[in-house]
Order: structure tokens, then C-alpha cells, then sequence
């Protein structure tokens, strides 16, 4: 097995040159961040993530994005489909963790003053899909098409339209008309799979490129004698499989 695993290494290696990168992500160090806590809520906003898309293309095989089907293939997937529940469930719980993971992230970038120079343009990504984070959480309450997801919308809507000048045009473009209807959910639809998601995955990349060009900012609360004693560790393997592990 190992050799059939070797194998296949070097036959992909001969062409796309794997090992060059494997050298370079060895070489690089990242800080051992032994001070806070709060310098793993990135890697774990990024795993939230990749749990929301994979969820998420799972539910896609069996939901219904149409006024007349959405409910019931909702019901269906709960209660016909084999752990189509459990699916669900997580697609909804890492939605909320997802949220509360980059608020965290967001807020604590802001107070370890991470931000500064030279990592503003990391900050202004991280802002972005901040917002489009909520974005995905706002679409995504409609597709279950319920009295709650409908009122909740309707709500959410609402208080967009209160937003001089802009807002009422805000909220048709939301709706798709000037109520909450079919329409509103097949357009909201089409953003939480579509729009949202290629955007949110565009941007991401910019900023994990930032991060791996500028490295992980070191906390601002250390002193210089202590900073000269901070430990680093290869970016690959060791922080890959620590950012990833529990």
C-alpha cells in the first residue's frame, strides 16, 4: 500500500512539481501563539466553512429552491432521507458557530491591534466576508419556508428599508417585489448557493494569501525581551495539523 501511495506521489510530482511547494511551506515559520486562545478563531472560522459547503452540497442533492416544494423537501430530507437529519443539523448549528467564530476573530484582530501596518488589507478582507457571513445567515433563514423563516425575512426586510434614501430600494432588491413571496425565496436561494458563496471563496483566497505573505502577527502585549524569546514552528506540517486538530 505504502508503495502504491509512493507511486502515485511521484507520478503527480514529475508534473506538477509538488515537492517545490512542500520545501517552501517546510521553511516557513509561523509564532507559537502559547499567550491567547483567541489566535485559533481563524482557522477555526475557515473549518466552520468548509463544514457549511460541505453540508451544504449535500442538502442541495434533495432541496427544492420553489414556493410549492421548499417545505416539503425540507420534511423530506428530516425524515426520509438516511441521516439526512444529522446533516441538517450540522449545516445549521456550524452556521451559528460559524457566525459567532468570526465575530470573535473579528473583534479580537481589532483589540490585539493585528490590523496594523503592514496588515490593513488583511483586515479590510476579513471585514468583507464578515459581512457577506452574515449575508449567508440572512438568506439562508428563508430557504426552510416556514411561518418563521417567512416573518423573520419579512423583519430582516423591513428594518433594511428603514435605511434613509437607500433603504426601500434596498429592500425590493431583497424581496424581488414588495413582499415577501415565492420570488423573495427563489432569489435568496440563488444567493446562499451561488452569489454569496463565490464571492465569500474569491475573497477568502486573497486573504489567506495576505496571511502567508505578510505571517501571523505577534501579540502586542509581550514585551520586547519576551518577544525575542517567542517560539516558532514549520507552517507545514506541524501548524497545518495543529490549526486543524482539536
Amino acid at each position: 500500500m505504502k508503495n502504491i501511495i509512493k507511486n502515485i506521489y511521484t507520478w503527480v510530482d514529475e508534473r506538477l512539481q509538488l515537492q517545490d511547494l512542500v520545501n517552501f511551506m517546510g521553511k516557513k515559520y509561523v509564532p507559537v501563539h502559547r499567550y491567547s486562545i483567541w489566535y485559533y478563531f481563524g482557522g477555526l472560522s475557515l473549518f466552520l466553512f468548509i463544514i457549511q459547503v460541505i453540508t451544504g452540497i449535500l442538502l442541495l442533492f434533495y432541496y427544492k429552491g420553489s414556493a410549492d416544494l421548499a417545505f416539503e423537501s425540507v420534511q423530506f430530507i428530516m425524515s426520509k432521507v438516511q441521516f439526512g437529519w444529522l446533516i441538517r443539523s450540522i449545516h445549521a448549528w456550524s452556521a451559528n458557530l460559524f457566525i459567532f467564530a468570526i465575530f470573535v476573530h473579528m473583534f479580537s484582530v481589532y483589540f490585539e491591534r493585528s490590523y496594523r501596518k503592514p496588515r490593513e488589507l488583511t483586515w479590510v478582507t476579513g471585514m468583507i466576508m464578515f459581512f457577506l457571513a452574515l449575508g449567508f445567515g440572512f438568506s439562508g433563514y428563508l430557504l426552510p419556508w416556514n411561518e418563521l423563516a417567512f416573518f423573520a425575512t419579512k423583519v430582516g426586510s423591513d428594518i433594511a428599508g428603514a435605511v434613509p434614501v437607500i433603504g426601500e430600494p434596498i429592500k425590493i432588491f431583497i424581496r424581488g417585489g414588495d413582499d415577501v413571496t415565492g420570488a423573495t425565496l427563489s432569489r435568496l436561494f440563488g444567493f446562499h448557493v451561488a452569489l454569496l458563496p463565490g464571492i465569500f471563496t474569491m475573497i477568502l483566497l486573497v486573504h489567506l494569501i495576505l496571511i502567508q505573505r505578510q505571517g501571523i502577527s505577534e501579540p502586542m502585549h509581550l514585551k520586547i525581551s519576551e518577544k525575542k524569546e517567542i517560539k516558532k514552528m514549520p507552517f507545514f506540517p506541524n501548524f497545518l495539523l495543529r490549526d486543524l486538530l482539536p
